[in-house]
């Protein structure tokens, strides 16, 4: 059995739906925070079991006759991540894989703050007894309109110097796992970056983010400091906003740069681009042709 972490998030549910047009529904298991929220999926005859990386003593059940897991990261960090591998390990899986970070293998080391677990954790899956496949994604689309802040609403982004980013859909990095779980030959150990084609910087988010709305965007360059203390007033925690500044310390350095075709190699056609990621979540139509 295939058993997928976080399946009711958006890229555990990407990867679930891409699984299930290459394997039957009773040869898939999925791990859930909340099985409640998982219910169309047992309806559809995946096993749906409570798995919490916050909660190792979950995870045995959760992961009980895996073949394979598919851990697909989140927010808990690298220690939970390694308990993780540690239980798929223990079930008897034979292979694990694990959606890393394009940053991961930044050097001479990431400065980007959750892409230091991950490389933690890609070295734990090499230690490991398992074969194991870490998947390098590409930045999450999904992320650029979060990181604009209420610059939308204003008509004011208000963020420090950064750099281009790759920019990927996490549909298309659902294809991805669903071909590193059904065909390992063409996905095994640490893959290359697997991104979208185009790369865009924050003025070029926002300039693609007003023509979208309608509505102009002015892009104001602050200081680091000024970016941590204008988050801090706005009632974000400093560790909350220190983690985000290191997007932006990473970006400068290029560590989002990386552009690669080994998705579009996969997907058989280019990566859906940021303009439809965004133009989704804003509720607009993308121009066509654009």
């Amino acid at each position: 059995m295939i058993i997928v972490t976080g399946a009711t998030g958006q890229l555990g549910r990407a990867s679930v739906e891409h699984l299930l047009e290459r394997v039957p529904a009773s040869e898939v298991g999925v791990s859930v925070r909340d099985p409640e929220r998982a219910q169309d999926l047992a309806d559809r005859g995946v096993r749906v079991r409570r798995g919490d990386f916050t909660d190792p003593s979950t995870l045995a059940a959760a992961f009980e006759g895996a073949t394979q897991v598919l851990l697909v990261s989140g927010p808990a960090g690298a220690e939970s991540h390694v308990a993780a591998v540690d239980a798929a390990v223990a079930a008897g899986a034979r292979r694990v894989v694990y959606t890393s970070h394009m940053a991961a293998g930044a050097t001479p080391a990431p400065l980007f703050a959750p892409a230091v677990g991950h490389a933690e954790t890609e070295r734990h899956l090499e230690r490991s007894a398992v074969a194991s496949t870490a998947l390098r994604d590409g930045f999450h689309a999904t992320s650029a309109l979060p990181m604009l802040g209420r610059g939308v609403e204003t008509g004011e982004l208000r963020l420090p110097e950064g750099g281009p980013v790759c920019w990927t859909a996490q549909d298309d990095l659902g294809v991805a796992a669903a071909v590193a779980l059904t065909e390992p030959e063409r996905l095994s150990g640490t893959t290359p970056p697997l991104t979208g084609s185009e790369l865009l910087d924050m003025d070029e988010v926002a300039d693609v983010v007003a023509e979208l709305t309608g509505r102009p965007l002015r892009r104001t360059t602050v200081s680091d400091e000024s970016f941590l203390a204008e988050r801090m007033a706005a009632g974000m925690p400093e560790a909350y906003a220190r983690l985000a500044l290191t997007f932006f310390t990473a970006g400068r350095r290029g560590d989002f740069a990386a552009t690669d075709p080994a998705l579009a190699d996969l997907l058989g056609r280019e990566p859906v681009r940021l303009r439809d990621v965004l133009a989704a979540q804003l509720g607009v139509a993308a121009p066509a042709g654009a």
